[in-house]
């Protein structure tokens, strides 16, 4: 038979797992973080170039963000990595 487990050795192992995920949760989200890149990298700029500006590029994400690029996007900007939606 096996040994009962004590109430102590329970907590513990909850106290365990919950670190565990707020860890891996922490991660995540540093790593999401990394994925952007500054926004001198892309050469972005708060004004269109030749007709293209980031409410029409398929990275952006209203009303202010991208997928790609890090800080506030103004949706009449542009980058050198403008994708059309």
């Amino acid at each position: 038979m096996h040994a009962p487990v004590s109430r102590r050795a329970l907590l513990a192992a909850g106290a365990a797992l919950s670190v565990g995920a707020v860890a891996s949760h922490a991660f995540r989200g540093t790593a999401e973080a990394q994925q952007k890149v500054a926004q001198a990298v892309v050469k972005y700029q708060s004004s269109p170039n030749a007709g293209h500006q980031c409410s029409t590029c398929s990275n952006f994400v209203a009303p202010d963000g991208c997928k790609v690029v890090l800080g506030k996007i103004s949706p009449h900007g542009w980058c050198t990595i403008w994708t059309p939606k």
